[in-house]
This record gives C-alpha cells, structure tokens and sequence, in this order.
C-alpha cells in the first residue's frame, strides 16, 4: 500500500531539521523506493544496510541536465524526482536524500563538499558531496552517490580503514588536513575524491550544484551519463557509449544505437523515464556522433 506507515518510524515537526529541509522527506516512501524493511536503529549495520540499499535502487545520472532542465536540491524536489518518480540523480541529489532519511532515523550526519580526483593531481572545484556520518562510537564517511566506482558500504573515517564489497575494495587515506577516499585497482590504490572537514552550508551545495548542471566546463553538461556498481561490475553510460568493468581487470565496451540508450537506462541502470523524456533523449542521442568522433 503506497501511503501505509511504518511503525517505527516518526514524524518530525516543522522546522526540526533547520536549513537542510529533512521534515519535507516522506520516509516511509524513501525506504520502500529503496526496498527497504530491516531495522531503523541509528547503529552501523542499519547505516551499512541502507546505503547499500539506496546504491542498488537508485542510479547515478543526468538526464535533466541533457535536457537543460536545471537540478534542485530542495528536499521536496529531490523527494518527487528520486523517489515518487522513480528516476536517478547525480551526488548532490543522492546524498542530500541519504543525509535526510539517515537523520530522520536519529543518525548525526554532517554535510561536505569533496574535491574529485579521479586519479588526477590537478585541483578541481567541489563538485561532489559526502557525508560523515556517526554511529556505533565511531565516524563513518558514507557516500550513496559517486556513481560506478564510489563506495557500496560505509567505511570508518580513520586514515587506513578500509571496506570490502566482493571483490572491490576502498580505503581511506590522509592528505595533509584532508581526507581522500581510494579505491585498489590493478596497479594499486587510485585516488577517487578528497574533502576537508570544515562546515559547509546549503548555499555552498547549491553555487557548486549550479555550476555542474551549467557551466561548459563541467562533466556533467557534456553528453549523457549513467553509473551503476555493483559487487560484480561496474557500469557506465557515456553518450551511446557503454563500458562495463569487472573486478578482475577486464572491461567490455559497445557503441548503442539511440533505442539501446533507452534500453539500457530502463532495464540495466532501472531508471524509470517518462514517454517524453524517452523521446526527448532518443532524439537527443540520435543527434549526436559515436563516441570516437567526439
């Protein structure tokens, strides 16, 4: 039943959550949207299970900003999209969802912009977000929202700790005063983002949103893109370009046509799209050349 209630969970009064809006998250919605029914305790098995739950349910990707539609943070707005219509997002959206539910649940979170790596030493502007959340003791950095290579399990802020999902690992490594989370690949450990623990503000999320759903230099104004990982692969959509990565090493590679596009934001990355939106990219993606002639 779509309206039925947990329980267990309670409703917040207004104005409880402050600036981040998390009084206007439907948090029984939320967890059906990400299949969840286990426990609601604030403690580090529900944190792990939950992001587990929301990375499998919910893909990372862009298609409103192919589509010029702009990207909202406000909780609402993240609440009709995410959850009610059943689409992805891309990590602004992803863990600004996931920090509202977990601090429905009674989980301290605090909020931060990370620096993305990706191998590279050059220093980028702050276009991802994470979240330190505490829970059992302990600091966790929890991340819903990096797309094919970012974290399926919370790990302990602590420089060294790592984590494990199948055969893929994460740590986390000191940077002078910032933190960096790394991922093993075959030649050893790859930086993935950094971030430094200082207080940031809604405002501050939505110049860095802005700037990656706008501005000609971000990643994300390019082509479209679609992430999913999983303990087997790793799965991303770049145009009509699709790459799938195993922990192995090995990786497969196939150029789609227009109508594969669609197939596979339906079926392998499970983003629900409406008629138009499917059209709307159809003809976007048929207008644009393969990959190598980009």
């Amino acid at each position: 039943m779509k309206n039925a209630v947990r329980p267990d969970i309670q409703p917040v009064s207004k104005g409880l959550s402050g600036t981040w809006e998390t009084e206007d998250l439907d948090l029984g919605a939320y967890l059906r949207r990400i299949g969840y029914d286990g426990p609601l305790d604030s403690t580090s098995g529900t944190l792990r299970a939950l992001q587990r739950a929301h990375v499998d349910a919910i893909a990372f990707e862009n298609v409103d900003v192919v589509l010029r539609r702009g990207v909202s943070l406000e909780t609402a707005d993240l609440q009709r999209k995410l959850v009610d219509a059943g689409r992805g997002g891309y990590c602004f959206e992803h863990n600004l969802l996931f920090a509202a539910a977990l601090e429905r649940l009674g989980f301290p979170v605090t909020r931060f912009l990370a620096r993305v790596r990706r191998g590279s030493a050059r220093i980028r502007y702050r276009a991802h977000a994470v979240l330190v959340v505490e829970a059992d003791g302990r600091r966790w950095l929890a991340d819903a929202g990096f797309g094919d290579e970012g974290l399926l399990a919370p790990v302990p802020l602590v420089a060294g700790a790592g984590v494990e999902a199948g055969a893929w690992r994460w740590r986390v490594a000191a940077d002078d005063d910032q933190w960096v989370l790394q991922s093993l690949h075959e030649d050893g450990w790859f930086d993935l983002y950094s971030f430094r623990e200082e207080r940031h503000f809604p405002a501050d999320f939505e110049v860095s949103n802005y700037y990656t759903a706008h501005s000609e230099r971000s990643t994300f104004t390019g082509p479209l893109i679609a992430m999913r990982g999983t303990e087997d692969a790793r799965h991303l959509l770049r145009g009509r370009e699709l790459t799938t990565s195993f922990p192995s090493g090995r990786s497969e590679r196939a150029e789609l046509t227009g109508e594969e596009v669609i197939s596979a934001l339906r079926d392998l990355f499970r983003i629900r799209l409406t008629a138009e939106e499917e059209s709307l990219l159809l003809r976007h993606e048929t207008a644009m050349p393969p990959a190598g002639n980009r």
